[in-house]
């Protein structure tokens, strides 16, 4: 009995430790359960939350590119893409091989596809193709209960609705390289495009906008479940040139992808009306995603396609030149308007003979009657006497030899060559010689379309330092500007555009035979041929080849600028033809048509003014000495 007594009672013990450990137990399990449910519960509810919520970046439209009157040339379309999603595809290949029987699949697009559907989750869309055409779109969906898995997604795609005739100015989009992911989450979306020329590049952030969201609801997969909320992106800023879409298409077509330049501007506001690079590209094939015989084609077209030479295209500007030098030797006194020089077709500088244009040369002749008939015996002592460095210093004052800061990528400089210029990047002393073929702007002396378009506005507008631009101001105002003198006198300015006046209008004139016949509307201007090739004696004296003789690359470059109307200029126009053979026949008709289309275009629809130039008087004194 009394061993069954303690036994009862060492069970009891036993029993009541037992029950008051699981007691202890429950009520710790207990508080925890009111920690997590009640003191916490705010925290784990925001966790679920973001366990079944995914918030999803959404890119926003690109702003448009407008011209001066508002017309977009740069917009965004609809694109059509055809998606796969491998877990609905079934066997992913044989789905693929459906596929590529209704639309084009090449085999880069088969291992990209295939390499991604192993890189991701299953249910995660990959793209098949982009861009397609409704047709491509009818096809596949009527062909849908064959191709499991495939769909077609809506997106949106940046389109140049003029494609080549502005492309230079446009630039492209296309998409995002590691090198350039700069943090921002937008760069990281599949197939966003960012700006990578032209007003697309500079412009970029601006045309950009801000991205929208998008909640949607997932699974513990992460699979979407439904859209919760969305907030569309905000637009892009509207980007407005000063291009006249008109003219520019005018100017496009014309060129008809001749290996050539063109700049049109307002002399008075600076406003680029029309730059034309050609042969040009559509920028739209950069955005779809070139492929390697289409870029092979670009970069191997020996007329350079993808340059824009209106800006990049750095020539000799030949005859172009020969109005700074008169005005340099005008300012220094070293010549005078009726100063007479005579002109037997060629002219000596020790044993050195220089040849004129003209082989039985022209006679004696004035400033005016030489710059008509582009003479260049009278350039070469005119430059003789003024010197290379009075000469290079106009050219800058004219607009050559440095940025005008047009604010387009890839801007050359040209040179305006000095003494102190070819010591120090030559280490050598500068030579007589070359001083007198840059009085026809040959040699060391190298200019831009743009440059020349510049200098003609600049003399044409009255001796005012304007200069180019080419998008209208941010904030949408353009207030009047108010320009600066170059401080040349006008007697000396009047000379210059006399001269011009009579190259095409005037008995003589090389460019007499593209004069511009309507009344109110005669252009000026200025021939100019630039040889590409040394000319031997021997040569000489067999007879210089002519142009249509020569191999195109050896042929020489044909140059015009011009204004108009003559009586009150508006409008300044330069034409650079590669290899084009002679000014006269190959530039200055483009020119012709040109000025005369803007002026009838300036009448029909007046071109808005989008800034005002304000500019004061130059007076007798204005003219600067340069030493």
């Amino acid at each position: 009995m009394h061993r069954d007594s303690e036994r009862h009672k060492l069970f009891s013990r036993r029993a009541a430790m037992l029950g008051g450990g699981k007691a202890l137990l429950l009520s710790t399990l207990a508080a925890r359960m009111y920690y997590l449910q009640v003191v916490e519960s705010d925290r784990y509810k925001t966790l679920a939350d973001e366990n079944r919520i995914n918030l999803r970046l959404l890119a926003p439209p690109r702003g448009r590119i407008v011209d001066r009157f508002g017309r977009a040339m740069a917009d965004n379309q609809q694109n059509y893409r055809a998606v796969v999603i491998p877990e609905q595809a079934g066997d992913l290949s044989i789905t693929l091989d459906l596929l590529s029987k209704i639309i084009p699949m090449g085999d880069k697009d088969w291992r990209r596809i295939l390499r991604e559907a192993k890189r991701k989750r299953a249910f995660v869309p990959i793209t098949v193709r982009e861009n397609l055409s409704w047709g491509d779109v009818a096809r596949i969906e009527v062909n849908t209960p064959d191709l499991p898995g495939v769909l077609i997604d809506v997106g949106q795609s940046r389109n140049y609705i003029y494609g080549s005739e502005a492309a230079h100015i446009m630039g492209y989009v296309a998409a995002v390289s590691e090198k350039e992911i700069s943090g921002d989450p937008l760069l990281e979306l599949p197939g966003f495009r960012i700006g990578k020329a032209g007003i697309e590049k500079v412009y970029d952030m601006q045309l950009r906008g801000a991205g929208g969201s998008s909640q949607v609801e997932v699974n513990a997969l992460g699979r979407v479940i439904r859209e919760l909320a969305r907030q569309e992106g905000q637009p892009g800023n509207e980007v407005r040139l000063t291009i006249n879409l008109d003219l520019q298409r005018f100017v496009a077509k014309l060129l008809n992808d001749e290996s050539a330049s063109v700049v049109v501007m307002d002399v008075h506001s600076g406003d680029v009306l029309a730059m034309v690079s050609s042969p040009s590209f559509d920028p739209n094939m950069f955005n779809k995603g070139l492929n390697q015989a289409q870029w092979d084609t670009l970069i191997n077209n020996e007329k350079s396609p993808l340059t824009n030479k209106a800006i990049s295209g750095q020539y000799s500007p030949g005859s172009t030149f020969k109005m700074a030098v008169a005005m340099a030797a005008l300012e220094k006194g070293s010549i005078t308007p009726e100063t007479k020089i005579h002109c037997s077709g060629s002219t000596k500088l020790g044993n050195a003979e220089f040849h004129c244009w003209k082989r039985g040369g022209h006679g004696a002749v004035n400033m005016e009657e030489a710059i008509e008939q582009s003479c260049d015996v009278y350039f070469y002592e005119t430059a003789r006497r003024a010197g290379i460095d009075r000469i290079s210093a106009m050219g800058e004052r004219l607009g050559m030899g440095k940025s005008l800061e047009l604010g387009l990528p890839s801007e050359k400089y040209g040179l305006m060559p000095t003494r102190k210029w070819k010591m120090g990047a030559l280490n050598e002393p500068w030579q007589m010689g070359e001083t007198m073929i840059a009085g026809i702007g040959q040699g060391y002396v190298l200019t831009t379309p743009l440059q020349l378009a510049v200098m003609t506005a600049r003399i044409a507008n009255g001796g005012f330092k304007v200069f180019p631009r080419i998008v209208v101001d941010e904030d949408g105002s353009d207030s009047e500007i108010e320009l600066e003198s170059i401080g040349i006198a006008p007697e000396y300015l009047q000379i210059v555009k006399n001269g011009m006046n009579r190259v095409v209008n005037g008995e003589k004139g090389t460019a007499r035979k593209a004069r511009i016949p309507n009344a109110g509307m005669e252009m000026a201007g200025k021939t100019g041929t630039v040889q590409v090739r040394r000319i031997t004696k021997s040569e000489r004296e067999t007879g210089v080849l002519k142009n249509n003789e020569l191999p195109w690359k050896e042929r020489d470059h044909a140059l015009f600028v011009g204004f108009g109307p003559v009586e009150n200029p508006r409008f300044a126009v330069s034409v650079v033809v590669e290899h084009g053979g002679s000014g006269s026949a190959a530039a200055a008709p483009l020119a012709r048509d040109i000025l005369l289309e803007v002026q009838k275009l300036a009448l029909s629809t007046p071109v808005p003014a989008l800034r005002e130039a304000n500019s004061k008087d130059i007076g007798k004194d204005g003219g600067e000495d340069v030493a």
